[in-house]
């Protein structure tokens, strides 16, 4: 049989579960038991039954323990030391947090992260590094300038030939004759209209009744580093005409298209919104609360079986 060898020096063990051996706090009875880690447990049973000399007293105490005695002297002056709980080995744990479970509060606007007052860090944390994303169509929500975008554009492998166009008409009924008659008058030549290329010379008829995309032609080009300055000033014509949105399509037609967006929105169905601040995450302001329920969770209605509980009067 294959002898199981040692971790490496230095690893840091990976541990699946909390495991207990001799409990003994207050009236625990040498309680062994095994916990698993990133689960959610509870303890039940009856009054007096162990649950908090094991929860609090023990598997608590111990992390919080561990956990000071871990900080440098200094720091260690302004915590409480507590005291090693009656129990022969824990492993497993990491730094812990409690509740007290006396200190409930009633106020509505009282939750886990207000108590143990997480709340503001993850507000913080969530508006400086959380990506947003379109709740329509699940598309990350991101803003870029036109040296951002045209750099975009040059990364992409060289002597391609691409089409930089701007996306006026997304996913939406009508003729758009009066889009075509602007599009010629700025000096355009061509347009696509759902995937098909034509000149703006020619006449061109739509269905009122069926939604179309419309994409003017602003330039076509081969991507090298001779070109920045003719990227960049496409990038922004196109940007002016679609509304801060630019769309760049292979050449011949076969690949992948980039849809970027100058504002801070959804380039695909439009969804706009503010960029991320920390009152976007707070219940407590207009920001960021239900519209719905104004950031309680639950709403105030008539119930009409209890106004009429006897419908046949």
């Amino acid at each position: 049989m294959a002898e199981k060898k040692p971790a490496p020096a230095g690893k840091a063990q990976q541990h699946t579960a909390i495991v207990i051996r001799g409990a003994r706090e207050h009236n625990l009875k040498d309680i062994d038991l095994t916990i698993p880690r990133d689960k959610l447990v509870v303890f039940t049973g009856l009054s007096g039954s162990g649950k908090s000399s094991l929860a609090f007293d023990t598997i608590y105490a111990e992390g919080q323990r561990r956990y000071v005695e871990s900080l440098s002297s200094y720091a260690r002056q302004f915590l409480g030391q507590m005291d090693k709980p009656d129990v022969d080995q824990i492993d497993g744990l990491s730094p812990a947090i409690s509740i007290d479970q006396k200190g409930t509060s009633h106020n509505p606007r009282s939750t886990v992260g207000t108590v143990t007052e997480i709340y503001d860090y993850m507000r913080l944390m969530w508006a400086r590094i959380g990506h947003p994303h379109c709740p329509i169509s699940g598309h990350e929500i991101t803003r870029q300038t036109t040296e951002q975008i045209a750099d975009k554009i040059l990364e992409m492998p060289t002597e391609e030939r691409i089409r930089i166009m701007a996306p006026l008409v997304r996913g939406r009924k009508g003729e758009y004759q009066d889009v075509f008659k602007e599009a010629r008058k700025a000096g355009f030549s061509r347009v696509r209209v759902d995937g098909n290329f034509y000149e703006l010379n020619e006449k061109i008829t739509l269905d009122k009744n069926k939604k179309h995309d419309i994409e003017i032609d602003v330039d076509r080009l081969p991507v090298e580093p001779s070109a920045v300055s003719r990227v960049r000033e496409s990038v922004e014509t196109a940007a002016k005409l679609a509304n801060g949105l630019v769309l760049v399509t292979p050449y011949e037609g076969k690949g992948e298209e980039q849809l970027f967006s100058q504002n801070f929105a959804c380039p695909f169905d439009g969804f706009s919104m503010e960029e991320l601040a920390p009152r976007n995450f707070s219940f407590n302001n207009p920001h960021g609360a239900c519209p719905a329920c104004t950031g309680l969770g639950s709403k105030l209605e008539i119930d009409p079986d209890l106004v009429i509980p006897d419908k046949s009067r």
